[in-house]
Parts: C-alpha cells; sequence; structure tokens
C-alpha cells in the first residue's frame, strides 16, 4: 500500500494503524514522489491520497495514476481535510474511487479499504 501525504504526523498515524493489520506500507511526501513510488512499485494494491500537498497535488497525482493503463484498475482512496460540499465529487472526477475525510475513522478507512481490495 502507498500513502501519498505531506503530513508525517498523518502518515505516522495510518501507517502505525495499517502496520497493526499486517500490511505493508510505502510513503511518500507528494504527488510527484508519490508516483515515482508507484511506479517502481507497480505490486501496489492500494493508494491512499491526500489531496493539498506541494509539488504534485493530490487531484493532479490521481489523474495521472489513471491515465497510465497498469493503474486503471488501482483502488486509490483520497483522504483529506476538505469535507466541503463538492469535495468528494472533485475526488471522484479526478479518479479517485473514494474520499475520506481526516481526521480519519481507522475502522471505516479499514473497511472501505477490504471493499476496494476485494473489488479488485
Amino acid at each position: 500500500m502507498l500513502i501519498v501525504d505531506d503530513d508525517i504526523r498523518n502518515v505516522f498515524a495510518l501507517t502505525a494503524a495499517l502496520e497493526r493489520h499486517g500490511l505493508t506500507i510505502l510513503h511518500a511526501a507528494d504527488g510527484r514522489a508519490g508516483l515515482d513510488l508507484l511506479r517502481a512499485h507497480p505490486e501496489t494494491d492500494l493508494v491512499l491520497m491526500d489531496v493539498m500537498m506541494p509539488e504534485l497535488d493530490g487531484y493532479a497525482a490521481i489523474a495521472e495514476i489513471r491515465a497510465d493503463a497498469r493503474f486503471d484498475q488501482l483502488p486509490v482512496v483520497a483522504v483529506t481535510a476538505k469535507a466541503m460540499p463538492g469535495d468528494r465529487d472533485r475526488s471522484l472526477a479526478a479518479g479517485a474511487d473514494d474520499h475520506i475525510t481526516k481526521p480519519v475513522d481507522t475502522g471505516r478507512l479499514l473497511e472501505r479499504m477490504r471493499e476496494w481490495l476485494d473489488a479488485s
């Protein structure tokens, strides 16, 4: 699994929670680094993508993931503090499969991840 987020506190919290469930986590601090890491690890089974980051934001990174045929079925979940009306729609329009708001409810995130991994 790949977490793309520029806030190390979020990365630490998500990584700690997900590793307790036996998941192996890769991390990138921005969209560009996330794309590079994904291309280097095409076996990645799911991406948690922050939306607001420097360099290349999450929306643009998700769009680039979707433009690569190798990853057109890869589950991508936008994980963001953006919880205003329309933010979920914008994430889905960029190509995300789901939109989870911060602070993350770990139980809900795990439930949604299971659903996406079972579907892929």
